[in-house]
């Protein structure tokens, strides 16, 4: 696997709006190839004769009936502690 260079890690953080010190960019550079020198360990490691498995429990569908139940609170109360309400619902701000 290709090391990560110092310049490297500064268009990463120019990208992302982090502003890094120039006396950590070489901590983090070296923590960075760090990082992937064990990364690619682990993939040079023999899995030959080992069975994948997705999950280790043995425990499968466990899940329970969706059922609707009624609310304990009336549902007046619940949209008086919202900051903004309109024809019975919460309102929130559009998300794009």
């Amino acid at each position: 696997m290709s090391k990560i260079s110092i310049s490297d890690i500064e268009k990463v953080a120019n990208l992302a709006r982090i502003e890094i010190s120039q006396d950590r960019l070489d901590s983090i550079c070296l923590e960075f190839n760090s990082i992937l020198e064990f990364v690619d360990t682990i993939e040079n490691a023999d899995t030959g004769g080992i069975i994948p498995t997705s999950q280790v429990t043995g425990i499968n569908g466990v899940s329970r009936e969706d059922k609707v139940t009624k609310s304990q609170v009336a549902p007046e109360d619940l949209l008086a502690l919202a900051p903004e309400t309109q024809d019975g619902y919460v309102k929130v701000r559009k998300v794009l």
